[in-house]
């Protein structure tokens, strides 16, 4: 079994959970929302991806952690353009060691003008001292 972790931002109205906790393990999935409105922050890459982590980091807080307890990272990307912009603010956000990370280029995500969606795994504790 597992814990719904409370960002504070709105649910999702479709049924899912945007971070659960088993034991000292986090999962979470984000996209470009805005934390307090849910309105989607589009615009270019470095943007959505910028809030899509920062949404990350808050979840990551939420459960107790921080972006230094994350361990793999998924990115989904519509456009492989956009790789050399997402990396960019990725190294904003992680530092070494990085978390193990794959990224696919995918035809679309589900909402309109939306670039990046990222799942991430943490174990929490797991911080390099």
């Amino acid at each position: 079994m597992f814990d719904v972790i409370d960002t504070g931002s709105d649910p999702a109205d479709i049924p899912v959970s945007e971070v659960v906790r088993a034991g000292n393990h986090v999962w979470s999935v984000h996209i470009s929302e805005h934390p307090v409105n849910g309105d989607l922050v589009l615009g270019d890459i470095e943007a959505q991806t910028r809030r899509t982590l920062g949404n990350l980091d808050i979840a990551i807080r939420a459960a107790g952690g921080t972006l230094a307890d994350v361990v793999q990272v998924q990115v989904f990307l519509v456009d492989k353009t956009d790789f050399d912009g997402m990396n960019k603010v990725y190294a904003e956000f992680f530092k070494a060691p990085y978390p193990v990370r794959a990224t696919v280029v995918v035809k679309e995500l589900l909402a309109e003008g939306l670039r990046i969606e990222i799942l991430a795994q943490a174990v929490l504790g797991n911080a390099a001292s």
